[in-house]
Order: C-alpha cells, then structure tokens, then sequence
C-alpha cells in the first residue's frame, strides 16, 4: 500500500466519507454519480415510452426488463474471468464507451420520431451485454481504488451515489419528459457515460492495489469451486438468488403501481422512484459506518426486514403510504444488498474476487429476467399489487429458511482463512470475522 493511502486513511479513519480521502475512487465516485443519474434518467424514459407504446402492457415491460438482465445470466461468470486476467481500469473505459454510443443511437431514433418496440428490445439486448462485464468488473476495480482496509467504506459509497443518482435521474427524467419528451433524457444519458470515462482516464495507475493475474488463466469453473467449498459464500449467495428472484423486480412493478394503481402521471411516477430511491441512499449512507465483515444473522435481518416491507407496500391504500413504504422498502434493500456484498467480497482472495464478485452480479441482477417475466405475467392477470405481494413474502419465506436450515450454523460460523485470504483480509484488530 502507498504511503499516500496509509497517510489517507491515518487522517480520516473515522469519517464516513473516509474512501474519498484517495485521488483515484475520488475521481470515479465523481464520474459516476453524472453517469448513472443518466442511467436512471434512460430507464425511467425507457420504461415510460414502453408502457406508451403498448398501452400500459406490463408484459412488453417485463420483456425489455428481460432482455437487459438476460446477458448478465448468460455471460456474467466471463465478465468476471476478464476482470482477473485483464486491466480492470481499461475494460471499464471501453465498456462505458460502448454503452454511450447505444444510449446516443436509441436517443437520435427517438428524437427523430421513428422509435419502434424492437428498438428498445434492441438496445436493451445491448446494454445488457455490456454490463456482463462492466457490473463485476466494477465492483471488483473497488477493491484496487482503496485497498481491502478501505473496502466496506468504498462500497458503501458506492451505493450512496448511485442510489444519489437514483433520487436525482428519475426526478429530472420525469420533468423532462413532461417538457420535451423522452428523446431529450436519452441523449443526455449518452453524453453523462463520458464522465466515467474521464475519471478513469485521470487515475495514477500506480496507485491502484493491483494482484498478479492468475497463473492457471482464471478458470470459471475454478471460482465456482471456490465458492462451493466456502459455506459463509455460498449461503448468503443463495438467500441474494432468492431475494433478487422475486424481490428485486422494481423496475417492473414502480411503474405498473404508478400508472395503474394510482394512475400518475410522469412527474408523480418519477417521484414515487425518487422516494424509493432515497430510502435507499439513506441506508447506503448508514452502512458507511462499517468497518469489517457483517455478521451472517446481520444478512438474514436484513433480507427478512425487506420482504416484510415490501409486502406491506404492495397493500398502500393510497399514493402517500405508498411513497412512505417504499421509502422504507428502498432502505431495507440498500441495507440487505450491503450486508450481502461486504460478507463476501470481504471473505473472497483477491485472486478470486472478479469471478466471485460475478458470481455476486450473476445471482442478484441475473435471475431478473426470470422474476420479471413471471412478475409481469402476475400483474397483468392479478393487477400490479400482487407484484409486490409475490416478492416480499418470497424474501421472507427464503430468510426465514435460512434461519430454520441447519446451514445456519455452519453460515454463522464464517471461514477458517487460508494464507492468501489472511493477506487480503483486515487486520483482525479492525474488522471482526
């Protein structure tokens, strides 16, 4: 570690903002908080000029949810094969430089007025494909920004300022479309990807904390034994399959629920995301505080609080408890997605951490496609309600199987560290197992 990280890290140890005391992640949190509140401003339009295309069908949604999450299911675990054999900094680079060129094509088809279904099946087909790589690739490039000491920190920021962006793009998105239209979103969607693409370009590359590719070309199927013969992973990875599966389908059921439900309209339907979206930064900004590995039964809370306020969202009365409960359903699934990814990017070698950290991405945004389609086919048949319904009690039914499997002890229990894992892991001193 550089002695300008450890001087860093000695001056701010006890600020929540402490990770953005090194140059490099400084400049990224920079670049991504414009290109995702891009990101969410293209999803937001996105998903409204679906639903207007198609007269509010629920299927076409979860068909274009599909297809941008399908990708990540097929091609995910290879992404993350590239992020340990490869420069993770210039995957990046090129990965966002592809997903601005798509955002620019979708924005002048929709400017122009000649925007058809398939365009949009079209593009979210290939911005999919490029986030099998760029989502793993990401989270993994934190761990070299920062350092593992540093790691909960960083990623907890992460969270903070995409879910930043999360309240920022859907507000601005909905009073875009109100003025302009939806064309006007996209294409400054595709002019924010340059952001990320500038802070990365203005990193000290010896500064990042890079490992030496593995010697056996970082097999897939080495990681995926990996993580089978480490219980404190493989449990907690199920519990996110369960939890994404059914749960982590909002893309889908906040517009159904704004539009069909309570029959909003655009600046209302960007508002409802927005609050569901600060709930989320608000738990982001609390897990700041963490310092080392969570506990297992901090995971299983977590995913427990989620599906019972989700649940409770699906019966809102009225638009306000369902602002107020999806505020809280946006907490609880910062907060669970949290705890998950710190138990195991903190418990994976680094040699590992790409393939693991796929393995991550693949489970919590790759079984999507299956949840989308099954929960769009629920709402169109059973209204949108029964959307969330089906995902909270599913969350919680899944921790509650954890709680009552005798896995539990063994997820309890955590990992006897090999050599190589003890060097990447905190000091004892700082982060309890």
């Amino acid at each position: 570690m550089t002695t300008t990280r450890l001087d860093a890290m000695d001056r701010t140890r006890r600020t929540p903002f402490r990770s953005l005391a090194v140059r490099n992640f400084r400049l990224f949190a920079a670049g991504q908080v414009v290109s995702v509140a891009g990101t969410w401003m293209m999803v937001t339009a996105q998903d409204w000029l679906v639903l207007s295309l198609t007269g509010d069908s629920g299927t076409a949604l979860g068909t274009v949810t599909a297809l941008q999450f399908t990708p990540l299911l097929l091609f995910t675990l290879y992404g993350g094969r590239l992020a340990d054999r490869h420069d993770k900094r210039l995957l990046l680079t090129a990965a966002n430089l592809v997903s601005g060129a798509l955002a620019l094509a979708l924005a002048v088809l929709v400017l122009a007025g000649d925007v058809e279904l398939w365009h949009l099946y079209l593009f979210a087909l290939g911005l999919g494909t490029v986030n099998a790589v760029e989502v793993p690739t990401r989270m993994a490039f934190v761990s070299e920004m920062v350092g593992p000491e540093l790691l909960p920190n960083a990623s907890a920021l992460s969270a903070a300022y995409f879910n930043t962006a999360r309240v920022v793009g859907p507000t601005l998105a909905g009073l875009l479309i109100s003025a302009v239209g939806a064309g006007t979103a996209m294409l400054l969607n595709a002019v924010s990807y340059l952001a990320t693409v500038t802070g990365l370009r203005m990193m000290r590359p010896e500064e990042l904390v890079r490992t030496a590719p593995p010697t056996h070309g970082a097999r897939v199927v080495d990681g995926l034994r990996y993580v089978r013969g480490r219980p404190d992973l493989f449990v907690p990875l199920a519990l996110v399959a369960a939890v994404g599966l059914f749960g982590f389908n909002f893309q889908l059921t906040l517009p159904l629920l704004a539009k069909t439900v309570f029959h909003s309209g655009a600046t209302a339907f960007g508002l409802l995301t927005t609050v569901f979206a600060a709930g989320s930064l608000l738990a982001a900004f609390v897990t700041t505080a963490r310092s080392g590995r969570p506990s297992a039964r901090t995971v299983t809370g977590a995913a427990m609080a989620f599906g019972l306020f989700e649940t409770a969202a699906g019966w809102s009365p009225t638009y306000a408890w369902a602002a107020v409960l999806l505020f809280l359903t946006g907490f609880a699934t910062i907060y669970f997605a949290q705890a998950a990814n710190h138990r195991i990017q903190l418990g994976s070698d680094a040699a590992y951490r790409g393939r693991v950290m796929a393995l991550y991405t693949l489970i919590l945004q790759g079984l999507t496609p299956l949840g989308a389609l099954f929960v769009g086919w629920l709402s169109v048949h059973h209204g949108a309600r029964s959307g969330l319904y089906v995902g909270g009690l599913a969350s919680s039914a899944a921790a509650l199987a954890v709680l009552l499997a005798g896995r539990t002890r063994r997820f309890f229990l955590g990992h006897r560290p090999t050599p190589a894992s003890r060097r990447t892991r905190p000091h004892p001193r700082k982060a309890a197992p």
